[in-house]
């Protein structure tokens, strides 16, 4: 037996209640493009980690800086009750963007997280926004 089936798969059942839970609450950085270049953005896009310094060097086109210790019932009122967010932080190695779901979710906000934040954007060679502004979404040519 290999390291792989040392321990034997779930039933499908058990795979599919896992599966679908956990992409209730992902979504990945090319989900993200795909809806930024398509403009069918139903969603708020949350930079949730580091300086405004640092947003404005590098940012996934769209976002909002919103640093987790500043999401608040008051800073969220701007939006529907309905409306979900998408957080992301720097990457795997940060908790950013599961500190400020959280922070959504006890708010009553529905919220997914982008998996691979800054550091996913970056390995699918997608194109950054600079500047104190989200910016747009600028497929890049081939």
């Amino acid at each position: 037996m290999s390291f792989v089936t040392d321990y034997p798969a779930a039933s499908p059942d058990t795979a599919i209640d896992h599966f679908s839970k956990r992409l209730s609450m992902e979504t990945d950085c090319s989900d993200v493009a795909s809806a930024l270049v398509s403009g069918e953005q139903d969603f708020v896009l949350l930079h949730v980690v580091g300086s405004p310094d640092a947003y404005e060097r590098r940012h996934v086109p769209g976002a909002l800086h919103l640093p987790h210790r500043d999401i608040s019932r008051e800073r969220m009122a701007e939006w529907p009750e309905d409306k979900l967010f998408v957080t992301y932080c720097a990457g795997p190695h940060c908790n950013g963007a599961d500190q400020a779901a959280l922070k959504l979710a006890r708010l009553g906000r529905p919220v997914k997280i982008m998996i691979g934040g800054i550091t996913g954007w970056a390995d699918e060679e997608l194109p950054f926004a600079s500047g104190s502004e989200p910016g747009v979404f600028r497929k890049q040519a081939a």
